[in-house]
């Protein structure tokens, strides 16, 4: 298990280059993540919205590595590279093989994102450069809005 007060206090002392590093990492495991958690779905023949639900959080975590990747190269001319394991991925998939465990996999997945928001939330206050407040700002925003799509689905799962 990813230890997150750790997370926080390394992601506290980083540059804005790691942290854009970071981010790019952190949003293509999550962009495989919800991949699989997609094609589990489908395979267990879950609600479609389900299904449909992780392949856009998938997909926008993959165009968000993308454009961030473009920007760090841009920016620094070379690739990025983190070592810091990212806070959104949880290992839910081994525990998500049979469909009445979806709801589990939902709650695992909501509090794995709300968990990294309120670490970036966190993260902004630690910070003294505005520019990494607000590149933390924003990563709370994603986080939150995976949070709110996954939040709609266990909701509509109801009891």
């Amino acid at each position: 298990m990813i230890d997150v007060e750790e997370v926080i206090s390394r992601l506290s002392k980083f540059s804005y280059e790691e942290v854009l590093a970071y981010w790019v990492k952190s949003e293509g495991e999550e962009a495989q993540f919800y991949r699989e958690l997609a094609e589990r779905a489908k395979n267990l023949c879950l609600p479609e919205s389900l299904v449909g639900t992780f392949g856009k959080l998938s997909e926008d975590s993959k165009r968000h590595a993308e454009e961030l990747t473009r920007i760090f190269k841009e920016t620094y001319s070379r690739e990025p590279k983190s070592e810091v394991p990212p806070l959104e991925v949880m290992p839910v998939l081994d525990r998500f093989e049979r469909a009445d465990q979806v709801k589990e996999v939902l709650e695992a997945a909501m509090e794995s994102e709300l968990i990294a928001m309120n670490a970036y939330r966190t993260l902004t206050e630690k910070v003294d450069d505005p520019k990494l407040r607000e590149l933390y700002l924003k990563l709370a925003e994603v986080e939150r809005t995976h949070y709110e799509a996954l939040r709609n689905e266990y909701e509509k799962l109801g009891d």
